[in-house]
């Protein structure tokens, strides 16, 4: 081994070993905290909200989980002549699935038809193989879900994290769809390009260095999987209070956490590593002008530390007639932290699409 490796291989063994370390003595420190915040308190029930579950497969033969909530005649009514509403559908963000959508489902259902579904190699659906796990198929993925559950009418997108970005890969091979069938568009705490994924892990190091690193560990990671796994394991302490910094910007109920926590824990190691050098070299800037044909609202968190708010506002400016709704303190899970201000966001916009469909009162 050459006197450079051999001086990036200790530069990457003290990187992961000092996060590592952080960590564990995170943990020690707060395992108080950390029992005290997970007892006697009562939580959401997640994961209830429940349609018959359907099976869409993709063009490499993935087979898609997928569940529709049709609209409940007695909840919506609905003037006779009216236009057609268009169909909800919600894409998940990253190492999470469809039950992360729990407050923006209880708050349409029966009022509007939703498609919820999981992405490949999360949640309920099948495995993709290393090659087909990219931003660019999760495009073709979302297409595919609306070819099959939504063959026709007025379609809103809803997309968190790498989820908006999948609409973003949708409207760069599917630029036609935007302003016809696609009527509105929500993107949550995602960004258009410009992440740097290790500042994240690790932001007191230079860029120079985690740049190397990084995708580095993360492929040495994924040579043993089983043993980040199970330190990884749903409920260990270290794993929740990471899900806590990560995912919110203040205080939540300890209900949230673990259910965040759950679903990370849930999403075999060996996906994230396939994923994630997706983020990096994700760059739809180009693209987003397609949603100025559409009803379009970009909501974050102020206290975002995955997909800062700087690259919401970064989107609000390259879409002409966009909302940028800021979520004041809230951090990457705002549609948990702040539900009742993420759907009233999405609300607004679904409001702003239906007021534009043929036949309605203010087209």
């Amino acid at each position: 081994m050459s006197s450079r490796r051999r001086r990036l291989a200790a530069l990457g063994a003290a990187a992961v070993g000092t996060v590592a370390a952080a960590a564990v003595a995170g943990a020690v420190a707060e395992r108080k905290l950390v029992g005290r915040r997970r007892t006697g308190e009562e939580g959401d029930d997640f994961g209830a909200l429940r349609s018959d579950p359907v099976v869409v497969e993709t063009e490499d033969g993935v087979r898609l989980h997928a569940e529709v909530d049709e609209v409940d005649p007695d909840v919506a009514g609905g003037a006779p002549g009216a236009s057609v509403e268009p169909t909800l559908v919600f894409v998940h963000g990253y190492a999470l699935n469809l039950d992360c959508w729990h407050f923006q489902r209880a708050h349409f259902r029966g009022r509007r038809r939703m498609v919820f579904y999981d992405q490949r190699s999360h949640g309920r659906s099948g495995r993709s193989t290393k090659h087909h796990a990219t931003i660019e198929q999760l495009g073709r993925d979302l297409k595919t879900v609306l070819d099959e559950l939504v063959p026709d009418g007025p379609v809103v997108l809803v997309g968190h994290s790498m989820g908006g970005m999948t609409v973003m890969a949708l409207a760069e091979q599917e630029p036609e769809l935007f302003g016809e069938r696609v009527v509105g568009v929500g993107l949550i705490s995602t960004a258009a390009g410009g992440l740097r994924t290790h500042k994240v892990l690790h932001p007191l190091l230079p860029d120079r260095i985690m740049r190397q690193i990084t995708p580095r560990a993360m492929a040495l990671l994924a040579r043993a999987p089983g043993l980040v796994d199970g330190a990884r394991r749903t409920g260990s302490d270290v794993g929740f209070l990471v899900t806590g910094k990560f995912a919110f910007g203040t205080e939540v109920p300890a209900s949230y956490v673990e259910f965040v926590d759950e679903m990370l824990a849930q999403t075999p190691f060996e996906v994230l590593a396939e994923f994630f050098p997706n983020f990096d070299l994700h760059d739809k800037f180009s693209v987003l002008h397609a949603f100025e044909k559409v009803a379009t609202v970009i909501v974050c968190g102020t206290d975002d530390v995955i997909t800062s708010i700087g690259h919401s506002r970064k989107m609000a400016e390259r879409i002409r007639g966009a909302q940028l709704v800021e979520v004041l303190d809230a951090g990457h899970m705002a549609l948990m932290e702040r539900a009742d201000q993420v759907s009233s966001a999405l609300e607004r916009m679904v409001a702003a699409a239906d007021a534009h469909q043929p036949g309605s009162q203010s087209a």
